[in-house]
């Protein structure tokens, strides 16, 4: 089985890593997707690295990196870009399944194309989901969301759950030194399309001192905790070393999680070993036993009474640190995930 992925990564996240990078925009495709993946910005090349070790064959394509796309094209002879340019890769790879993680980064014409040439056409999702016909668009549809593979299955849309992982391979680019922070918080801080978690965090930011990373402040003004508390931008690798760095990490999900809990944080947190304090969900105790690998909180006034408590509790903050890290590379790698993934997709496949 050949499995090509399509990928997306944030504009500001791609400046940046470009800009720290003088000269590596004229680089070769290869040269530049390594650079690319050795960030660890979102899955990186975890699916590739891990579907390899199952007898998979797979390759990220970044479909909205500028620079890297145009290397491919340079270096295969043509002249084409967006869409015409992502369908051209998909001939050369000959791949037997198209992997979207992000279902909105080709039109419908293009779709249509790649299932009409017979490849299983495939979708990740675990954020808004887009419209019924965009959906339908889909052979197949993989969420880590528990509550929306029945609703995609009553579309018409063949769906299983699919969980996020993490990848041990980061651990061997950050230091193995104590941490020297205290509350960190690292993710999107727009007031209003987070407006609970986000109030929940700014509340508690008047009685613990958070550290608040990442982007898109829109929405608070200057007087908040949260704007005050602002220490800039952190993607991939940077991100991971300021977690590792966070004696606790803080945790809350966007509303489309309804009651479940979900998100990258969960993995990466409890992956690098901090603690994690996160809003529960009634799906965590199936991930992370509460309470001994991670510890959850219910408002304003329990967060800030386990800050406090597990800040000036040293040897328990460890200990359930320990834990939670013990726990995601026992079970919640990429490695794990992609056994799973690679089983999910030969059965699917005609």
């Amino acid at each position: 089985m050949r499995v090509l992925i399509l990928d997306t990564v944030y504009g500001s996240f791609l400046d940046s890593h470009y800009r720290s990078s003088p000269g590596l925009a004229a680089a070769s495709y290869d040269e530049q997707w390594r650079a690319l993946m050795d960030t660890h910005f979102a899955t990186a090349d975890a699916y590739s690295h891990n579907l390899a070790k199952s007898g998979v064959a797979a390759h990220e394509v970044v479909v909205d990196a500028g620079p890297l796309q145009q290397a491919w094209a340079r270096e295969h002879g043509v002249g084409l870009e967006g869409d015409a340019l992502v369908l051209e890769q998909v001939r050369w790879f000959e791949p037997d399944v198209v992997y979207l993680q992000n279902l909105n980064v080709l039109d419908d014409a293009t779709l249509a194309a790649i299932r009409a040439d017979g490849k299983l056409l495939a979708g990740q999702i675990a954020s808004a989901a887009p419209g019924a016909e965009r959906l339908r668009a889909f052979d197949l549809l993989l969420t880590s969301f528990p509550h929306y593979v029945e609703r995609f299955r009553m579309l018409g849309v063949s769906s299983e759950y699919f969980r996020i992982g993490f990848d041990p391979r980061i651990l061997d680019d950050l230091d193995a030194t104590p941490p020297t922070r205290d509350l960190v918080f690292v993710g999107a801080l727009n007031r209003l399309r987070h407006r609970r978690g986000n109030s929940t965090f700014n509340r508690a930011a008047r009685q613990v001192p958070i550290e608040f990373w990442g982007y898109d402040l829109r929405g608070w003004p200057p007087w908040s905790r949260i704007k005050r508390g602002y220490r800039g931008e952190a993607w991939g690798l940077d991100m991971y070393r300021l977690l590792h760095d966070a004696r606790i990490s803080l945790n809350r999900h966007i509303a489309e999680a309804e009651s479940h809990a979900n998100n990258m944080r969960l993995y990466e947190a409890t992956g690098v070993g901090s603690l994690l304090l996160t809003d529960a969900g009634s799906n965590l105790p199936e991930l992370f036993e509460p309470g001994r690998e991670v510890v959850t909180y219910a408002g304003v006034d329990d967060l800030v009474e386990k800050a406090q408590h597990y800040l000036a509790h040293e040897d328990e903050r460890r200990t359930i640190a320990a834990a939670g890290q013990a726990r995601t590379l026992r079970d919640h790698t990429y490695e794990h995930r992609m056994r799973e993934l690679a089983e999910i997709l030969r059965s699917h496949l005609p």
